[in-house]
C-alpha cells in the first residue's frame, strides 16, 4: 500500500459513484473479460478489473452502494438501496466525494484482511459487506434494517423480496445448479492459473445490465464464483455444482438477513461469497477434498436435488390450492 495507489482508490471511488454501482459492476465484468483474454496471449491485466480503482470493493461497486446510501439520507435520490441510479445525476459533488472516501477506505480493508499469512476468505468480497455495513450504520436504520408490522424476517411480502423471481428454494437451487455447472465447467477448462476462476463471475456481472433496464435476469455472481472456487480447489464439477446450489439458497438468507429490511444496500451476493470461501478453504483444509472427495459431493448434490424437487411439488401444491379457493 502506498499513497499513489491510496490516490487511485479514490479516483475510482469518485468515478464508480458518478456512474452508479450497478453500472460499475458491469463495467468490471467487461473489463474481467479483457484480462482472461489478455491472459492467453502471455499479459496479465487482472489487476486492472480487481485491483485499486475497478474492484468491486473500490470504484466497481462499493463506493456506489456507500455513496447511494449518503445521497438518500441528504434527500437526493429517493432510496439508499438505489444501485442503479448514477449520482453524477444529483449534481452533487460531495456524494461523488463520499464514494472517493468510501472506496480508500475499502481498499485499506482489503489490504489489512490479506496481511493474514494464509488463505482464509474472499477478502474483496468481505471489504465490500464491511463497507457496507459503515454506510448503514452511518445512514441507514441499523445493520439488520427494521422489520415492518406484520412480517417476518426470513418470510417477507413479495413487496419486500430481494428478488421476487428468484425467490423459491426451488428456483434458487434450479439456476444455482444451472450457472454453478457452467462456471465450474469453465474454470476447469480455462484453469485456474489463467483466470478460470472468475470467467463466469465476469459473465454473471454483465448479465446484470439487462437487470438494470428491468428485465428479470437472475442474480448470479455469488453462484458462479464460489461454483468456480470449490471446481478447482477440488477438481470436481460436482462440488462446482454443489457450491452453487449451495450460494442459491444462502444467497436469500443473507439477503432476508441484510437487504430487504433495510434502507440501504448490504450485497447478499457479498455476503454469500464471502461465507462460501471459506467453508471451501476450510473443506480443502481439512482434506475433504482428498480421498472419497467425489463420492462426498455426490451425496451432498443427491440430497440437494430431492430437497429441490420437494419443494417444486410443495410449490405446485400450493398453486393448485390457491386457484382452487380464488
Amino acid at each position: 500500500m502506498d499513497l499513489v495507489s491510496i490516490f487511485i482508490a479514490f479516483a475510482g471511488g469518485i468515478f464508480g459513484a458518478a456512474i452508479g454501482a450497478l453500472q460499475a459492476f458491469v463495467i468490471l465484468g467487461f473489463l474481467i473479460l479483457v484480462g482472461v483474454a489478455a491472459q492467453a496471449t502471455g499479459a496479465d491485466l487482472m489487476s486492472i478489473p480487481l485491483g485499486t480503482a475497478f474492484g468491486p470493493h473500490v470504484g466497481g461497486f462499493a463506493a456506489g452502494v456507500a455513496a447511494a446510501a449518503y445521497a438518500s439520507r441528504k434527500g437526493k435520490i429517493e432510496s439508499g438501496r438505489d444501485i442503479v441510479s448514477a449520482l453524477m445525476g444529483t449534481n452533487s459533488p460531495d456524494v461523488l466525494l463520499i464514494g472517493g472516501i468510501f472506496s480508500v477506505g475499502a481498499y485499506i480493508l482489503n489490504w489489512a484482511f490479506n496481511l493474514v499469512p494464509f488463505a482464509w476468505t474472499d477478502t474483496v468480497a468481505l471489504s465490500v459487506v464491511v463497507s457496507a455495513i459503515v454506510a448503514r450504520l452511518l445512514w441507514g436504520n441499523g445493520v439488520f434494517g427494521q422489520v415492518k408490522a406484520g412480517q417476518a424476517r426470513y418470510a417477507p411480502g413479495p413487496d419486500t423480496q430481494w428478488l421476487p423471481w428468484q425467490s423459491t428454494v426451488a428456483q434458487r437451487l434450479m439456476i444455482g445448479l444451472g450457472a454453478g455447472v457452467l462456471s465450474a465447467h469453465i474454470a476447469l477448462l480455462i484453469g485456474a492459473e489463467n483466470g478460470g476462476v472468475v470467467m463466469g463471475f465476469a459473465i454473471s456481472a454483465i448479465s446484470l445490465s439487462l437487470l438494470g433496464l428491468g428485465v428479470q435476469v437472475p442474480v448470479t455472481h455469488h453462484i458462479t464464483l464460489v461454483a468456480a472456487v470449490a471446481a478447482t480447489a477440488s477438481g470436481s464439477l460436482i462440488w462446482g455444482a454443489v457450491f452453487g446450489m449451495g450460494a442459491g439458497i444462502v444467497g436469500e438468507y443473507m439477503a432476508n438477513t441484510f437487504l430487504v429490511h433495510g434502507d440501504t444496500h448490504i450485497d447478499p451476493p457479498a455476503c454469500t461469497i464471502v461465507v462460501l470461501t471459506s467453508l471451501s478453504i476450510l473443506l480443502q483444509a481439512v482434506g475433504v477434498y482428498g480421498a472419497f472427495s467425489e463420492t462426498i459431493a455426490i451425496v451432498i448434490l443427491v440430497v440437494l436435488v430431492l430437497y429441490g424437487a420437494f419443494a417444486m411439488m410443495r410449490q405446485s401444491s400450493v398453486g393448485v390450492v390457491e386457484q382452487a379457493s380464488a
